[in-house]
């Protein structure tokens, strides 16, 4: 009984990790894509508001390969 408690808690503790890292990865894309939109406000184009956005999406996308690679 011990034993099943150890584990369980053991894998709640795994899967807050995954969560946590999941919340900063979704904050790390929301912060790069908003910066992007005031940047390209401030700086009048809208053309580095769309290359922010699109580094986010690959970043996105190169974190969620990288992760699952590494397993």
């Amino acid at each position: 009984m011990i034993e099943h408690a150890a584990k369980r808690d053991r894998q709640l503790q795994v899967q807050h990790g995954a969560n946590v890292r999941t919340a900063l990865v979704l904050l790390s894309i929301a912060v790069v894509s908003f910066g992007g939109v005031v940047l390209a406000q401030y700086f009048g184009g809208s053309a580095a508001d769309i290359g922010v956005l699109g580094l986010a999406i690959i970043g996105c996308l190169l974190v969620a390969i990288l992760r699952n690679v590494r397993r």
